[in-house]
């Protein structure tokens, strides 16, 4: 049952039905512009010319006395060595410590506090959707359907084609904060907070664990796992994670199964059968990077479309530094990564009542599943 009040019980919000219960989904999304905006001129001002992008960067504790291409790997990992090198040398400023120009190298030591500034023109970006849908919203919190393909921060090759821009633009005079994160490629549903408290006490809620989430996930393979209707607890993938260590030239961000990694275990159940493929359920118990893409790769059945679990190092690489390329479809059979957050369950900032908000499953996904036989 669906109720929009907040009252004692589960709120219960699923945007997959019948039209007559669309009014909860909020005024925003019934005011959302029908076309998509790719974002091919996010990076033009008001005349025409490209806007100038600032990025600074502080050094925490963390990294006090690293090297500063070390701590600038950190920063902007999907950039090569190479590349970082030549922005240190070439265009960072330093805008803490004596007057006067500081010259920069690699293997300079920096400090906690040490803050540096990277200002270029904006170029064009890669076009993601920036169009998103309200799924939820009220004076405390909101819950939109983000699209695949848009990140949420700025990143080496995004900035203002981002969901944080966006917000800034589509509620100039409202304060937004994300209380979690997903991937660029990952669709479905991302909570925001309104107002200081809101998002204390959501941001606390999912430090805490008290937010459950479900994602599903378009596996290539015939996993043998139940459905839900044949269990009611699913199988659980538990095996520890730990990052691959990175080689020189590149800074490496996949996880796989290693006896000293952290502890991590995913809930899963089929959704939906194909001959060659198969719609499963995922529920992360414990919240590791990559966890879900990951342990289904580590399973034998990798999610469609990702680059990295199913790709491998060497395509991941080549679509970090030329983008997606058509003959990779062979292998990937989809363009972005098929992972959707499908349902989060959140107690709500105002009360604590459980929220539940769910997202439709996208057309590609639902496309892809629906074309094997």
């Amino acid at each position: 049952m669906t109720r929009s009040n907040h009252g004692p019980g589960p709120v219960d919000i699923a945007v997959n039905e019948p039209a007559e219960s669309t009014n909860l989904r909020g005024a925003a999304a019934a005011a959302a512009v029908p076309a998509v905006d790719m974002g091919a001129t996010s990076h033009l001002d008001e005349h025409g010319n490209p806007r100038i992008i600032e990025r600074r960067f502080r050094v925490t504790e963390l990294y006090e006395g690293h090297r500063l291409d070390h701590f600038m790997m950190r920063q902007m990992p999907r950039l090569s060595r190479t590349r970082l090198q030549q922005i240190i040398r070439g265009g960072l400023e330093q805008t803490t410590g004596s007057p006067g120009p500081r010259r920069l190298k690699p293997n300079t030591r920096v400090a906690y506090g040490d803050e540096f500034v990277f200002r270029y023109p904006a170029k064009p970006e890669p076009l993601c959707p920036r169009t998103f849908d309200v799924l939820f919203e009220d004076e405390h919190m909101m819950v939109i359907d983000k699209p695949a393909g848009l990140p949420m921060h700025a990143t080496a090759k995004f900035y203002f084609n981002t969901l944080t821009r966006v917000l800034l633009e589509r509620y100039p005079d409202e304060p937004l904060q994300l209380a979690h994160r997903i991937d660029r490629e990952t669709s479905g549903c991302v909570v925001l907070a309104r107002g200081k408290k809101a998002a204390a006490r959501l941001k606390g809620a999912f430090a805490k664990k008290r937010v459950r989430k479900r994602y599903l996930a378009l596996v290539m393979g015939a996993p043998p796992w139940p459905t839900e209707s044949e269990s009611t607890g699913g199988v659980v993938i538990d095996q520890p994670l730990g990052l691959v260590p990175r080689d020189s030239d590149f800074v490496e961000v996949r996880m796989h199964v290693r006896a000293d990694g952290l502890p991590s275990q995913t809930r899963v159940h089929v959704v939906e059968r194909r001959s060659d493929r198969a719609l499963v359920a995922c529920e992360p118990i414990t919240g590791r990077q990559h966890q879900i893409r990951a342990h289904l790769a580590h399973a034998g059945f990798p999610i469609a479309g990702d680059k990295l679990y199913l790709g491998g190092d060497d395509l991941f690489r080549r679509c970090c530094d030329d983008g997606f390329e058509e003959s990779m479809l062979d292998l990937l059979g989809m363009r972005r990564q098929a992972l959707h957050a499908d349902t989060i369950d959140v107690p709500h900032p105002a009360d604590g009542a459980r929220t539940r908000i769910c997202a439709p499953l996208p057309e590609d996904m639902r496309t892809f599943l629906d074309a094997a036989g």
